[in-house]
C-alpha cells in the first residue's frame, strides 16, 4: 500500500451544502422541489425560553409580601413542626430527618435556613433582625453536626420557626407604604 493510498487531500468546503454532501446526503428539498439552506444548530431553539422571572407559574417570582410570608412560613413548619409523634404532643420536622444524615444533611437544612434569612432581608427586615436570625441558624447548624444529641437539639430547637415569627413580629410593627406593591 502506497502513501498516496492512505493520505488522501482534504475536500474543498466551499459551498454552504459541502458539509452535508461529504456525508453523504444531498440537499434538503422542501415538497416544491426548492433547495432549502442548510440549517444552522443555534437558531433552531431562539424561539424558546424560559423566562422564570415573569411568569405566572414561577413560585420565586413576583408574590405579595402576604405571599411570601405565607411561604416562609409553611416551609419554617415543615423543617420543625410537620409530623407528630402518634399518642403524643411531640412534634418534629424533616429539618430533624435530614438532620439524621452526618454533616451532609445539616448542611442541606442550614442551607434551607440561610434562604428563609434571605427572604427576610429581601422583605426589608432590619440587620438587628437578621443578625438575630442568623445566629439561630448558626447555633442549629453547629449544635446540630453532634452525632445525636445535635439531632435532638434540632427537634427541639426549632430555629426557623423562631426565625419566622421574629420577622413577623417585625413586619406588624412596620407600616404598609412600605412594602412596594402589594
Amino acid at each position: 500500500m502506497s502513501n498516496d493510498d492512505i493520505y488522501t487531500p482534504p475536500r474543498s468546503r466551499s459551498g454552504p451544502s459541502s458539509r452535508t454532501r461529504a456525508a453523504g446526503r444531498g440537499p434538503v428539498i422542501d415538497q416544491e422541489g426548492r433547495e432549502l439552506p442548510e440549517a444552522n444548530p443555534h437558531t433552531q431553539f431562539e424561539g424558546l425560553r424560559f423566562d422564570f422571572g415573569h411568569s405566572a407559574a414561577n413560585p420565586f417570582g413576583e408574590l405579595t409580601r402576604e405571599q411570601r410570608i405565607a411561604r416562609l412560613d409553611a416551609i419554617a413548619k415543615l423543617l420543625d413542626v410537620a409530623f407528630i409523634v402518634p399518642g403524643t404532643k411531640f412534634r418534629y420536622g424533616i429539618d430533624g430527618l435530614i438532620g439524621l444524615i452526618p454533616v451532609i444533611g445539616d448542611i442541606i437544612t442550614t442551607a434551607i435556613s440561610l434562604w428563609i434569612v434571605r427572604e427576610a432581608r429581601a422583605l426589608g427586615a432590619p440587620w438587628h433582625i437578621t443578625a438575630r436570625m442568623l445566629a439561630n441558624v448558626a447555633v442549629d447548624g453547629a449544635v446540630g453536626l453532634v452525632p445525636v444529641a445535635g439531632d435532638a437539639f434540632d427537634v427541639m430547637f426549632r430555629a426557623n420557626v423562631r426565625n419566622v415569627r421574629m420577622l413577623r413580629r417585625w413586619l406588624d410593627k412596620q407600616p404598609r407604604q412600605n412594602f412596594g406593591s402589594d
